[in-house]
């Protein structure tokens, strides 16, 4: 199941994404100063190009320092410039406000597209069986002539544990609400080459296929032998998935997870009502921590600078790595406002996700400041925690 920490690391990627993108801002409103200033090569009157390069760079200088200042500019005696810097910050305050909403929307969305590809992967038995199907009539038909023998997949064309999944109402709902079938032909062809180069040559698959039918135990262990070695593991079926889920090598684990887990709920007593597993305990909760934890670090980031930028001794705060701010950044709102969460807790999983994410030395940085920060905030009463619980393994 989704934990704490993988939401953690979607808050980091949607913050790293987001200042990525208020670096393009910056240069697209400089850009905007620099088209005011073109040259009008359709003007019938000539025109002054020095003159329009020197107003050029005067609001590209007070663009820059209102950047850096946030200070309102004072205004020239240039008219020309004064609009040109104006137009410039509201397209770039325009931008960032309109970036900060989307990369928190793509943060909640990445979080919620694991279930759909817990989902999604849940329809693969249904698709399989109709691609032996295929196989078969196929090979049937290349055969005959020769009299050769065909592979009799009987056994797990009317496996009842494949059954039970397929006839599950809330996977039947939620694949209809959500279209998440597996049909697509690009999809079909990755199953259709697993099966033919993968499946078909595996000795435990084919030594089910050979026993005779009525061992339950074994009907559930080979659809979990499957998942676990041809759709999360082998060739065809994990290259299909990763090249069209750009998040699937980290969240592979947890869905993984949900659907190992769905496998085994399949017993001999499940029905078609059997509860499909969710994504968190608390879904509503977890989100609301995310989408908290995002906006905050984003509201609170000049604090945060600043208390990093004091304690970064003998080192420049615009030379530390992006990735190390943004979990320095994140773990000092965390500490402020999760209560219940203690702080070596919010310490410790920062230093683990550095270890996941950034650079190699990243874990020491990230510890030591964090130490640091944590004693001194804590000391001078700015950070308060209560409660008994821990917030992050549950």
């Amino acid at each position: 199941m989704l934990n704490r920490r993988t939401l953690r690391i979607k808050v980091m990627q949607a913050l790293y994404a987001y200042h990525q993108a208020v670096g393009s801002d910056f240069l697209l409103a400089l850009d905007q100063i620099a088209d005011a200033f073109a040259p009008d090569l359709n003007s019938p009157e000539p025109q002054d190009r020095k003159q329009l390069q020197g107003q050029r760079k005067m609001a590209e200088v007070i663009f820059k320092e209102w950047h850096k200042t946030a200070e309102q500019p004072e205004p020239t005696e240039d008219a020309d410039v004064n609009d040109a810097v104006k137009e410039a910050i509201k397209y770039y305050q325009k931008a960032v406000a309109k970036d900060a909403t989307y990369y928190g929307g793509q943060m909640v969305h990445a979080a919620e597209s694991i279930h759909d590809q817990y989902i999604h992967l849940l329809n693969i038995p249904e698709a399989l069986l109709q691609v032996i199907e295929e196989e078969k009539v196929r090979d049937s038909r290349r055969f005959t002539a020769a009299k050769e023998p065909l592979l009799d997949a009987t056994r797990l064309l009317e496996n009842p544990v494949i059954e039970k999944l397929i006839n599950n109402l809330q996977l039947q709902d939620l694949t209809i609400r959500r279209s998440l079938k597996w049909h697509g032909e690009d999809e079909l062809d990755a199953l259709r080459n697993a099966w033919r180069n993968e499946m078909k040559q595996d000795p435990e698959l084919l030594s089910y296929l050979a026993a005779p039918a009525g061992n339950y135990q074994q009907d559930q262990e080979i659809l979990k032998h499957i998942y676990k070695t041809y759709v999360f593991k082998g060739e065809s079926l994990p290259a299909y998935i990763e090249e069209d889920d750009l998040n699937w090598e980290e969240n592979r684990a947890i869905v993984k997870n949900l659907v190992v887990k769905t496998v085994k709920m399949l017993d001999e007593a499940a029905d078609e009502n059997l509860v499909l597993m969710s994504l968190s305990a608390n879904w509503q909760e977890d989100k609301e921590f995310a989408e908290s934890l995002y906006k905050q670090t984003l509201a609170d980031d000049e604090k945060y600078e600043k208390l990093i930028a004091e304690s970064v001794q003998n080192w420049d705060v615009e030379r530390v790595a992006l990735t190390d701010k943004i979990l320095l950044k994140m773990a000092l709102c965390e500490m402020h406002l999760f209560r219940a969460i203690p702080v070596k807790v919010t310490i410790n999983e920062y230093i683990e996700i550095s270890k996941m994410y950034s650079t190699p030395k990243s874990k020491q940085f990230v510890n030591g400041i964090l130490d640091k920060l944590a004693q001194d905030l804590t000391a001078s009463g700015a950070i308060r925690k209560s409660g008994r619980g821990l917030l992050d393994n549950q």
